[in-house]
């Protein structure tokens, strides 16, 4: 089925909000869908670094450990616009979606503690595909569309500490819930009922992950930061349905269910081996740093369900490289707005764990933004850009050109002092 479904006449759906469809890239068919970053708009500026990074205001997602080095409370939300370009070969289409990407608090907890408490998406399905049949008079036969949405979104508390000077220790628990409807509907000239294939999946389960960093300080200016966080292995249960109907072909696209040809419940499991992330990198505090991150993890497993039934498909190790950093020109000055604005840039090379006829498809995107500043405060409005590309025309596959752009805005405070730079 993969090769008819990955040679196709692509038919894209429009922009929906947060929590009903925030994808339209067929490669979400396959599995639990597409996974997110989990990141900040501010460290996939820097091409997706974060492990080692932390901040006295800024909050990241990829480290609990940074918890620790929060001063300042942050409230931080967050939107993106995500542009593709889609091309198999013999047909292009394109799209475009918007969504929030997430919500969080975090706040210090005296001198050496700060926890974190968000909500934000963790994988995406959407994408809607038509598969055309012709006689060999060339008349069209047979149609088959599949449709899927759904995904599954986490909420997290987190908790970093301070061990000692330099370094620091942190834990995160995270809730993942969601739920995923894909759909097959056939229909045939001249026969008047068409039938559709549909399941249902429940996903929900606990994850949880630990993160380690360590600053060094190598010159009255230089320090060195390094950070390590382990995303546990966890297990998601799939619950669901399966049917196969009969429903009356109207062909305005109206559904009549007629008969039940087919139907069955499900249980089964989504494992997900121990993600691990190794980060450093080299900066002046509010001034400059530069970074590299590698990430790896073993491949996912699928036992029952029909998540992994897709004929052609399956999954390998996935591993990913990121370069990435920032530069302020002056934090601190009161007379050039330009130069208390952050820059950003970075780029990222993955394997994405999907193997489609044999063929891995990989990831590369570049990436780059400014944070700026709102007042006299450190508060920021950050914008993201990032462009890239993902799989290729080569043996039935998709090439993915795309353009992502991304809004967060982050809300700085102390508790009943508001402070503001001098």
């Amino acid at each position: 089925m993969i090769k008819k479904l990955i040679g196709l006449s692509l038919i894209l759906l429009s922009v929906q909000s947060f929590a009903q469809k925030n994808n339209s890239s067929p490669y979400s068919f396959f599995g639990i869908g597409e996974e997110t970053s989990q990141k900040t708009v501010e460290e996939m500026s820097m091409g997706q670094i974060g492990a080692a990074f932390n901040s006295s205001y800024q909050l990241t997602f990829t480290n609990p450990a940074a918890l620790a080095h929060l001063q300042f409370t942050a409230y931080t939300i967050a939107g993106e616009n995500k542009s593709i370009q889609i091309n198999d070969g013999d047909n292009k289409a394109s799209s475009s979606t918007a969504s929030l990407s997430y919500f969080a608090l975090a706040m210090p907890i005296g001198q050496k503690a700060g926890f974190s408490f968000g909500l934000q998406p963790n994988t995406t399905v959407g994408y809607s595909l038509s598969e055309e049949f012709y006689t060999t008079e060339g008349e069209l036969n047979e149609i088959n569309y599949f449709n899927g949405s759904g995904g599954t979104n986490r909420v997290f508390l987190g908790l970093g500490y301070s061990v000692v000077k330099n370094f620091s220790i942190g834990l995160e628990a995270a809730y993942v819930f969601g739920s995923i409807e894909n759909t097959l509907l056939n229909r045939r000239n001249e026969v008047q009922l068409a039938t559709m294939h549909r399941t249902n999946s429940e996903l929900s389960g606990f994850t949880a992950k630990a993160g380690l960093q360590y600053n060094a300080k190598i010159s009255d200016k230089l320090l060195l930061k390094s950070g390590a966080v382990f995303q546990l292995e966890n297990n998601l249960s799939d619950d669901g349905d399966e049917v196969l109907f009969s429903l009356l072909n109207t062909g305005d696209g109206t559904i009549s269910p007629r008969d039940t040809l087919f139907s069955k419940s499900f249980s089964g499991e989504v494992k997900k081996p121990l993600n691990t992330i190794l980060s450093v990198g080299l900066g002046e505090e509010g001034k400059w740093y530069a970074g590299v991150e590698y990430s790896f993890q073993d491949a996912i497993e699928f036992t029952e369900g029909v998540l992994s039934n897709s004929a052609g498909v399956s999954y390998d190790k996935k591993n990913r490289v990121s370069v990435g950093g920032y530069y302020i020109p002056n934090i601190s000055t009161l007379s050039s707005y330009w130069k208390r604005i952050t820059y950003r840039a970075g780029f990222t090379v993955k394997q994405t764990g999907l193997v489609i006829n044999n063929d891995k498809v990989n990831d590369l995107g570049m990436s780059f933004g400014v944070g700026l500043p709102i007042g006299r405060q450190l508060s920021n409005l950050n914008l993201g850009f990032e462009f890239g590309k993902r799989g290729k025309t080569k043996n039935s596959l998709i090439k993915e050109n795309y353009f992502n752009f991304r809004l967060g805005l982050t809300l700085n405070d102390k508790w009943f002092n508001k402070t503001f730079i001098q």
